[in-house]
């Protein structure tokens, strides 16, 4: 019942979230000569300098691709899952503090917030995402029919990081610690993720550690897809899912509970 009358709510509310992500877009390439390519230099310079302090040490283990461009590849589809995962869990996590006066004068579904900012770090990854493959074509790599398997992808890392996301950002409203640590536990994370590296460069037993971080499946997940050209791993999406949907619930409960105290908090 409470499910099917936050749809019916959010419903009503669709063209507020719609024009409220449109204009996030616009903020960000508004009066700027580039316009939407600010929106991917960021990304594209990190990737260009792990390609260019790495590219020597991991070309020869990729054996998988079959081209010079071989560690570009592994790196963009890399970042490709990455960004999506770190954009919604940073908008997520202050999302309702930097709306506190939003929420106090202006009456609309409070579960728009994430939508918004879930429907933003969405559609700068899709960005992304074209620049990825138009970047693919023209070094001569085809990722083929696997590419089939991006959206599905796209939507169990947004579900991934939109769960997290909320549950550390309904925390955040009151122990504002939580920001701090949450940037510090992501830079961990980017290591303790195959990012940059392939994971069989480390000793056996950290690769078990490595194993045992969700990120690692998501990642390789893309790795697989978009960079070999191959299916996703069933287990691993099937670990991302359940991970996801337990997140997304606890955001929810926690939600529910805390949205009264938090605008008297804010």
């Amino acid at each position: 019942m409470i499910g099917r009358f936050a749809d019916s709510v959010l419903w009503r509310y669709r063209y507020f979230i719609l024009s409220s992500i449109q204009s996030d877009f616009r903020s960000r390439v508004a009066r700027s000569r580039l316009g939407m390519l600010w929106i991917v230099v960021a990304p594209l310079a990190q990737v260009v300098i792990y390609a260019f302090v790495l590219s020597s040490l991991m070309r020869q283990r990729l054996p998988g691709i079959d081209t010079p461009f071989a560690y570009s590849i592994y790196l963009m589809a890399g970042f490709q899952g990455w960004f999506l995962f770190i954009e919604i869990v940073n908008r997520c996590l202050i999302i309702f503090i930097d709306n506190g006066n939003a929420l106090k004068k202006i009456s609309f579904p409070r579960m728009a917030l994430p939508i918004i900012a879930v429907g933003a770090a969405v559609l700068n990854n899709l960005i992304f995402f074209v620049l990825v493959i138009a970047a693919y074509f023209l070094v001569g790599y085809h990722p083929g029919w696997s590419l089939l398997w991006f959206p599905l992808l796209l939507i169990l890392t947004s579900g991934l990081a939109t769960g997290l996301g909320l549950v550390l950002g309904v925390l955040n409203v009151f122990m504002r610690d939580v920001g701090q640590m949450v940037a510090i536990l992501l830079q961990f994370g980017f290591w303790l993720t195959p990012v940059v590296y392939t994971i069989d460069i480390l000793p056996p037993a950290f690769q078990t550690i490595v194993r045992l971080n969700p990120m690692f499946w998501v990642i390789d997940s893309y790795h697989r897809v978009l960079a070999y050209g191959e299916a996703p791993d069933m287990i691993g999406l099937a670990v991302i899912a359940a991970l996801a949907a337990a997140l997304l619930g606890l955001a929810m409960l926690l939600f529910r509970k805390a949205s009264g105290e938090m605008v008297d908090v804010l």
